[in-house]
């Protein structure tokens, strides 16, 4: 099987020693502190730390700024759970990412998608958006963005955007909620700084050290104004009473001791030879289709053709041996259908060139099927199987 489904960062191009070396000077110097509990805001070294990290996309802040998570997805998961009541509006892309959409939905919020193209979210179709909202009686709580090589897009939100979309914002009152797992991993020119740099006080910023250095740390963070930064802690501490000590203090020591920005810098070109493999063999096995072209993250959005249902299409590609993530996914209203989202992160360049040889296989073989039954009713392919509602912990 080649998955060309899940998120998963290539830790393999991590040097390991440099992870073993932290761990043992933690224990060493500081073992009974790091296995012991911690503050519910997290321990300032790191976030003393984050704050360097954030100002490489021009974000400048204070150490009491920042409330440590487990992962940026319990960031997203406090920030659903103060603002939203049974019936509010989250605005989001379409597509969106699969675990925001499922945070979303378990505190009943309504997810309403908003346009984008090549050069990320779209501002009219925003205020258009809002404004018919606005119009219907409905609360919006705030919007949610990935501004920086998209998941599941690969888009990034363009410089000449990124004000017009904090105005739009501030003049209708809307908090904005800016997810930046991916920013750092640019293949050639770094992105526009971070839409929380433009604005302060109207901006929740979600970072993560999961892309950057290894997922299994579960170390991420939250940014917020002061008033929202308070009742974090707060929630922070009801749900976990606080995050791993030991996790963030080998975070912390590979941070002081590393060259991390080196290795971001190594990881950048692993991921540019990986995107670079399937955009070729997509060129050279599906020319028939579009797709986007990230230049950083981890993921390529392709569109099919309109008979196509990328859902129904799955059974028969995990049968040839290669797994994808349906569009539908990406959608808290049922589109999707046409599309899908290819992660090129984790196989090898020769893995990703057999596993679109396969997918060529599956979508080649279905147009031909229609082609053969044309003019006899909509070819009804098996439903896929239903996994239910949560999506597989490798979709981020």
């Amino acid at each position: 099987m080649v998955s060309l489904a899940g998120g998963m960062p290539f830790v393999s191009a991590l040097p390991q020693e440099l992870i073993q070396d932290a761990m043992q000077r933690v224990m060493v110097e500081n073992g009974p502190t790091a296995l012991q509990y911690g503050g519910g805001q997290g321990i300032p070294e790191l976030r003393a730390q984050i704050l360097e990290v954030m100002a490489l996309e021009g974000i400048k802040a204070s150490v009491d700024d920042i409330v440590t998570t487990t992962g940026s997805q319990q960031a997203l998961d406090l920030v659903t759970k103060l603002f939203i009541d049974p019936g509010d509006v989250i605005l989001a892309e379409a597509p969106s990412y699969v675990g925001a959409i499922g945070v979303f939905r378990s505190y009943q919020a309504n997810v309403v998608h908003v346009a984008m193209d090549d050069d990320g979210l779209i501002p009219d179709a925003l205020r258009a958006t809002i404004a018919r909202l606005r119009g219907e009686g409905r609360r919006i709580k705030f919007l949610y963005t990935i501004p920086n090589f998209h998941n599941p897009a690969g888009v990034t939100l363009s410089a000449e955007r990124r004000p017009e979309i904090i105005e739009i914002c501030r003049e209708n009152e809307i908090l904005i909620l800016e997810d930046n797992p991916y920013g750092l991993l640019h293949f050639d020119e770094p992105v526009p700084n971070a839409l929380r740099s433009l604005d302060p006080e109207g901006v929740i910023y979600l970072g993560s050290f999961s892309k950057t250095l290894a997922p299994g740390f579960r170390v991420g963070w939250a940014l917020a104004p002061h008033a929202i930064r308070e009742k974090l802690i707060l929630a922070a501490e009801s749900a976990i009473l606080s995050p791993s000590s030991f996790s963030q203090m080998v975070v912390s020591e590979y941070l002081a001791t590393a060259d991390w920005r080196a290795q971001i810098d190594r990881f950048r070109g692993v991921y540019r030879e990986r995107k670079d493999a399937m955009i070729e063999a997509l060129s050279e096995h599906l020319p028939q289709l579009s797709w986007t072209n990230p230049n950083g993250g981890f993921y390529v959005w392709v569109t099919l053709p309109d008979m196509l249902d990328s859902k129904q299409m799955l059974p028969r590609a995990v049968r040839e041996l290669v797994a994808y993530t349906p569009g539908t996914a990406f959608f808290a209203d049922g589109r999707g259908r046409h599309a899908m989202r290819l992660s090129f992160c984790y196989p090898t360049p020769e893995a990703i060139r057999t596993g679109v040889r396969r997918l060529a296989t599956v979508v080649n073989g279905e147009l031909d099927l229609l082609d053969t039954f044309a003019g006899t009713g909509r070819l009804q392919l098996p439903a896929a199987p239903d996994y239910g509602s949560t999506p597989p912990s490798d979709l981020r």
